[in-house]
């Protein structure tokens, strides 16, 4: 009997163990920024797997439109690929943030395989833009303590989520739309996405047409948009944190 309650605990933890390694808001293998605590009306739009053509520059058309600034996570590779892409995400204000540099799940790779991964990104982008990221985010949300203890040490602040648009399963701006105003509790870190890991190029008219919409129902009920790292530095003041 007691070997089958050592094992169903057993299997327990690695459950949840496995659960806390993709988890968005899982604080179990170290400290990720999620958002602030309920009482704000902020909102912080995030966009991962760019650059992409054409969409991104599409997604800036739109955030510019409304004066909004975001936060854009971005894969090397791609940013290897579409330099002038990334250009214009800064040179509009927003946010730039390293995605590693082909998308890989973190769970997955040795220590120095995910050193690699965030090395090349930070290279990719410092070499366009002229200065590294100091934000990250994991490929599916997926880490371990090592994952995050190598980007703490090369710089990086992981940046996870609290609001998810599902925009990776529909070609629906009505279906993301609904997913993410169905979550909105404010102090919101929302994840979508302007390209693909799958491959450069990928639709995501949907999800540009969504942002639109989006920003223009919660900016009519007082909502404000900011970028990851003005929602962070209100973090710090709220925690009394000096700067």
């Amino acid at each position: 009997m007691l070997g089958y309650l050592l094992a169903g605990g057993a299997a327990a933890t690695i459950g949840v163990a496995g659960y806390q390694s993709m988890s968005p808001t899982g604080q179990w293998y170290g400290p990720t920024f999620t958002g602030l605590p309920r009482g704000s009306k902020q909102l912080a739009l995030t966009y991962d797997d760019g650059p992409n053509d054409p969409h991104t520059l599409s997604l800036l058309d739109v955030l510019a439109k409304h004066g909004v600034h975001a936060t854009f996570f971005l894969i090397g590779r791609y940013a290897r690929q579409r330099p002038d892409i990334v250009r214009a995400i800064a040179q509009a204000g927003h946010s730039i943030g390293n995605h590693t540099y082909t998308h890989p799940n973190l769970i997955f790779l040795s220590a120095l395989q995910t050193r690699i991964q965030f090395e090349e990104c930070d290279s990719a982008l410092s070499d366009i833009l002229g200065e590294r990221p100091t934000l990250f985010r994991p490929p599916f949300g997926g880490r371990r303590p090592e994952s995050l203890k190598i980007a703490l040490e090369t710089g990086l602040n992981p940046i996870m989520w609290n609001v998810v648009g599902w925009d990776w399963k529909t070609n629906s701006a009505d279906y993301v739309e609904r997913k993410v105003s169905r979550q909105i509790r404010g102090c919101d870190v929302i994840l979508l996405h302007d390209g693909s890991h799958l491959r450069f190029g990928f639709h995501r008219g949907h999800t540009v047409a969504a942002t639109d919409r989006l920003i223009a129902r919660y900016k009519s009920r007082g909502y404000e948009f900011v970028s990851i790292p003005e929602m962070m530095r209100k973090s710090e003041r709220m925690a009394g944190i000096p700067r």
